[in-house]
């Protein structure tokens, strides 16, 4: 018999699984509410410019080669990667601008400025670039690559040398500083938790991986926007057979009296019946708007969220060449910036912000001898803090970025440059995407919002419904995500497609005992 499976939203997630299962032989049917695949991974056009609206940095290649690889396919027959020659510029308050690049004798010299001459500036760095290593191969095996879908899974002993060594206990920030002795190169080599919509003084050590992958493997462009990859998995997904739906907003997830998940009612009132529901929509919105009301949807909506932001699209009337594809702009106050973020909700005095000009590395970008620009300024998500006014936000932080460039670039006349204006604030992305709050990157990742404390995949109240996206296991981010949709194919193929891989009652058991051991031992240590 073929299993019938309906998926909720074409974003990452929901295309990616799509593929997977398609080619696994499963009847798959995806309802998206917009017009479009891809969610925050997807574009905009305005006259002849194309703008990214969400991700713009392909990191960790590795993973995106993974699954095309998987589907049978060569990632270079689907998509041309463009690598940035530099990976950023960072900007700092008083002028000074540092270029980050996977160019370690260029690296190199550029830490002397602000490090110092002396040899223990390069060995300081290799010694991080270690140990972000360490952490980059550690948290792809534990973190990505398994499935927690039980507790005393998480406290399998095999694991214990890893997560020693993931630094779980402490900080980004906190680790940089044993590397690093000026605040300039603290804060370089520290903000790219912003990728995961945290702060650095809060995000948990081992995501300094980010750092890790944007060194040893550089930053990379999709030419024709990121959408590409999303493009070329909804291709794939077809060829086997997959059905998208757009247009076609769920109502709810039908769930009987049984507590079994049965199919999915549309705003137009149709019904569609499936053997399993997967989610990619919001998880914290899919409890609370498509489920049946439960204490688990009210404790989800309490959770700890990641950031939101203030997006500008923007453009150009001609080319801004004082901007590369990558530009960083730190505030000076950096951590009252990110506390006024993740502790007040709001936009910080001195936001700090990401500039990305797509057009420098992929000239069908925009029009020809213009520039296509997008900005990204980090704010509070959506709150109970009173006198919060997002119209105000917006113009605040459209001032703050215009005359910031203009001061740092020494570019009189940017302002005037602006032909066309898009905006994204935290009220879009919870009305276009349904994204909880405004948060535009899930669930935060603290200490116990990750690996086993995470959501799990397979729902644990409702029969038959399962999730993938980013505040699920294994956590945010598009090459994440992509890791969870392995995960979730290999969850449905043992239980569909090979019942001889299901774990008997006697390991299971085992599995049970020793984690109970070594939860008693971790307990007496931490």
């Amino acid at each position: 018999m073929v299993v019938k499976i309906i998926i909720i939203g074409a974003g990452v997630g929901g295309t990616a699984a799509a593929a997977r299962l398609s080619k696994k032989g499963f009847q798959v049917e995806i309802y998206e509410k917009n017009a479009y695949n891809g969610g925050r991974c997807s574009l905009i056009y305005q006259n002849g410019h194309r703008f990214d609206q969400g991700p713009s940095l392909y990191l960790m290649p590795k993973i995106f080669e993974e699954i095309f690889e998987d589907l049978g396919e060569d990632i270079k027959n689907h998509i041309d990667l463009l690598k940035c020659p530099s990976n950023y510029s960072v900007h700092f308050h008083d002028g000074e601008t540092f270029e980050l690049t996977t160019d370690i004798s260029k690296l190199s010299r550029s830490l002397e400025k602000y490090e110092g001459y002396g040899e223990s500036t390069l060995i300081n760095f290799l010694r991080y670039l270690k140990e972000t290593h360490v952490h980059y191969q550690r948290s792809v095996k534990v973190a990505l690559k398994t499935d927690f879908q039980h507790w005393y899974d998480f406290f399998n002993p095999k694991f214990l040398p890893d997560v020693i060594q993931l630094h779980l206990l402490d900080t980004v920030y906190n680790r940089v500083c044993k590397y690093f002795k000026s605040d300039y190169m603290r804060k370089a080599f520290s903000f790219q938790t912003m990728y995961l919509g945290m702060s650095p003084y809060d995000g948990l050590a081992a995501y300094s991986l980010l750092q890790y992958t944007e060194i040893a493997e550089g930053i990379w462009y999709p030419k024709g926007g990121f959408h590409k990859v999303l493009e070329s998995l909804e291709n794939i997904a077809v060829q086997h057979g997959a059905k998208f739906n757009y247009n076609a907003d769920v109502q709810e997830i039908i769930v009987d009296d049984k507590g079994v998940a049965k199919g999915i009612k549309m705003v137009n009132g149709d019904v569609v019946n499936s053997d399993i529901v997967i989610c990619n929509a919001d998880l914290v919105y899919a409890y609370n708007k498509l489920l049946p009301k439960t204490s688990y949807a009210d404790k989800l909506g309490k959770k700890e969220l990641t950031s939101s932001s203030i997006s500008f699209y923007w453009s150009m009337k001609t080319i801004v060449s004082q901007l590369k594809v990558h530009n960083i702009f730190l505030a000076e106050k950096y951590k009252e910036s990110f506390d006024q973020i993740f502790k007040d909700h709001t936009l910080p005095d001195e936001p700090s912000f990401y500039v990305n000009v797509p057009s420098r590395i992929d000239p069908t970008a925009a029009p020809e001898g213009k520039d296509t620009i997008v900005v990204l300024v980090p704010v509070g998500h959506i709150s109970n803090v009173p006198n919060i006014d997002f119209d105000q936000h917006v113009k605040i932080a459209r001032e703050h970025v215009i005359d910031t460039i203009e001061k740092r670039l020494k570019i009189s006349n940017f302002r005037s440059m602006i032909d066309h204006e898009i905006v994204n604030d935290p009220r879009t992305w919870q009305n276009n995407f349904n994204l909880w709050k405004g948060s535009i990157l899930g669930l935060s990742h603290s200490l116990f919002q990750v690996l086993w404390f995470r959501p799990s995949m397979k729902c644990k109240i409702f029969e038959n419904l399962y999730f993938v996206g980013a505040s699920v296991q294994p956590g945010t981010g598009v090459p994440i995500v992509l890791c969870g949709t392995k995960l979730l194919e290999k969850q449905l193929c043992d239980r569909f497609l090979d019942s001889k891989v299901t774990k008997s009652s006697w390991s299971m058991c085992v599995s049970f005992l020793i984690g109970i051991i070594v939860l008693l031992i971790f307990c007496t240590l931490f």
